[in-house]
């Protein structure tokens, strides 16, 4: 009878751990990286035209949102849709680029993607 019972016993862990597999596959990934961008000292975002886009010199990832700045905001907010090939090999790091009118770069900032964690961007003047 004490074989039945470690029988039993490995079956119900073995079970057990199937329905905590399952319950974590259920679990949605989310679908976009929610990014907080704002500029150094805490000054004002200046005016122009802010791009933000995956770091992906090989271009597997074209997700890119545009946003205007009107240089009064110190904070801004939005959302990048999720790559779904996202691994540990993709593009790790989320770069905000700040450019005027004309198309001259003004600032630039960029952030590691951590799994789930919102991405906090810090926008700095660029030196020419």
């Amino acid at each position: 009878m004490k074989r039945l019972a470690g029988y039993r016993m490995m079956l119900l862990a073995l079970v057990t751990a199937m329905v905590a597999a399952g319950a974590g596959a259920d679990t949605a990934r989310p679908t976009d990286i929610k990014i907080t961008i704002d500029f150094e000292g805490g000054k004002a975002i200046p005016e122009g035209q802010l791009v933000v886009h995956l770091d992906d010199p090989a271009g597997r990832h074209p997700a890119r949102k545009a946003a205007e700045s009107d240089g009064k905001a110190t904070k801004m907010s939005l959302s990048l849709p999720m790559p779904a090939a996202l691994n540990s090999t993709s593009p790790q790091q989320v770069v905000a680029e700040l450019q005027r009118a004309d198309g001259w770069l003004l600032a630039r900032g960029s952030a590691q993607l951590e799994s789930d964690a919102p991405v906090a961007i810090t926008l700095y003047s660029v030196m020419y």
